[in-house]
């Protein structure tokens, strides 16, 4: 055992390592938090002064964090946020959780990773280690980072500082799965930097912590559980418009089909697919596979179904439109219900919703929008659009259609359909509202 992992172990073991987060997103705070709450004083790192403020403040702006532990961490001196990046110079353990989003050309845009890695790489000591929690394609820790920090720290990886990759497990909204005990994966760059890894996550973690033998394993399998969901989001997707031809209700299909206890997982349809996870990280996938003269036939085309499900609410909606009031979309006043990426959250990152509303602009419909969840949104020209303060009878009553986007709980879905002209449910909302008027035609 080299005398550099056995002093990060013991630190590790004492609680005497100083841990850096860098990026407070909805990654990076909630895992400052739970190894602020393990003991461990935590720096965390943001480009941002507003979030280095509020989180210094104790304000919590993240919905997976309990405001009350937040401020009890910040004021007990074990957590606290900085913009000066010298004081990664301070840190045993540094963990970087920035975004990785994909470019106008459908490519993972790295460049957060890449200055954050330079930005360490000037004050990275020795006898450190540094994890990349951030999804991306594989090869970003090895081929990407290791080189930068070797560089820029005259540091060598293995001898004087340790590399890993430990793929973040963020599911917004969980009311069972939190940071704290979803199972970690961990891959190092040699077995010394994943036993490090490792260890500081079992003294931190509640969820078991599965090591695998590379940085690479782990970021393709992140990329594997999210292009899963994708894949077969995309698949009840297209079979949602056979069976709307068909005329039979794909929500009891699907039912129907979870009932068999083996070798079949429910997935369900809707307007598109939202989060920073599932609509980005296979292309991160496709992008990496061109340097291997390979396609990823099926990722490409659930990505298509996805992609076309807002335009198909529309579509769907001046039928609703013609077929009942005989009434043009242009001109029509449309209400959207929820507009967050799925129920219950305040995340609107890549909401279908938004595209969806979208659509309805371009096609000349008047679109208002209630969401408790989400009081105001900006538009994709950077304008503000508030939500409606409430929605009564008077109110709902008032539309030409009613569309639910998102299925929150916070709604009274029996009022909307006893007082809607006409509803058009994509995410079976109004599963068990009793209905005589036949005003409500789902996804």
């Amino acid at each position: 055992m080299s005398n550099i992992k056995n002093e990060l172990l013991e630190k590790i073991e004492s609680k005497e390592l100083v841990v850096g987060v860098i990026g407070l997103g909805y990654v990076g705070l909630p895992l400052a938090v739970e190894k602020a709450n393990a003991g461990y004083k935590v720096i965390g790192f943001d480009v941002l002064p507003d979030k280095v403020k509020m989180v210094n403040e104790g304000h919590n702006y993240i919905g997976d964090v309990v405001d009350e532990e937040l401020a009890e961490l910040v004021e007990k001196g074990m957590l606290r946020a900085t913009d000066n990046f010298e004081e990664v110079a301070s840190c045993d353990f540094i963990a970087i959780a920035v975004p990785t989003p994909l470019d106008e050309y459908q490519q993972p845009d790295i460049s957060y990773v890449e200055k954050s890695t330079k930005d360490v790489s000037k004050y990275l000591k020795k006898g450190s280690i540094v994890v990349l929690e951030s999804t991306t394609y594989p090869g970003t820790t090895e081929e990407l980072m290791l080189p930068l920090l070797e560089e820029g720290s005259g540091l060598k990886c293995g001898e004087d500082f340790f590399l890993a990759f430990s793929p973040e497990r963020v599911d917004p909204g969980n009311k069972v799965y939190k940071t704290k005990n979803t199972p970690k994966v961990v891959g190092g760059v040699g077995e010394d930097s994943t036993e490090v890894a490792a260890a500081l996550y079992r003294n931190v973690l509640e969820g078991e912590v599965y090591t695998v033998s590379s940085p690479k394993i782990a970021e393709l399998e992140k990329i594997l559980e999210n292009t899963y969901r994708n894949v077969n989001i995309g698949l009840v997707n297209e079979f949602a418009l056979i069976a709307d031809k068909m005329g039979i209700n794909i929500w009891e299909v699907v039912d129907a089909a979870r009932t068999k206890p083996y070798g079949f997982q429910a997935f369900y349809p809707g307007p598109g697919i939202g989060g920073h996870c599932i609509p980005l990280d296979p292309f991160y996938l496709t992008w990496k596979a061109k340097e291997y003269d390979s396609h990823m036939r099926i990722i490409e085309a659930s990505g298509s179904v996805n992609d076309y499900m807002p335009e198909w609410v529309v579509e769907r909606s001046m039928k609703i439109l013609s077929k009942h009031f005989k009434k043009a979309l242009n001109g029509s006043k449309v209400l959207i219900l929820g507009v967050a990426y799925k129920n219950d959250i305040d995340d609107l990152r890549d909401s279908p919703a938004l595209v969806v509303i979208d659509h309805f602009l371009e096609e000349g419909a008047e679109i208002d929008y209630y969401d408790g969840y989400n009081p105001s949104y900006k538009d994709k020209d950077g304008n503000l659009v508030y939500s409606l303060k409430e929605i009564t009878p008077e109110i709902v009553s008032s539309y030409d259609l009613v569309v639910i986007t998102t299925n929150h709980s916070n709604v009274d879905y029996q009022m909307v359909a006893d007082n809607a002209k006409f509803v058009f449910d994509t995410r079976y909302a109004t599963k068990n509202v009793v209905n005589n008027k036949n005003n409500i035609e789902l996804l």
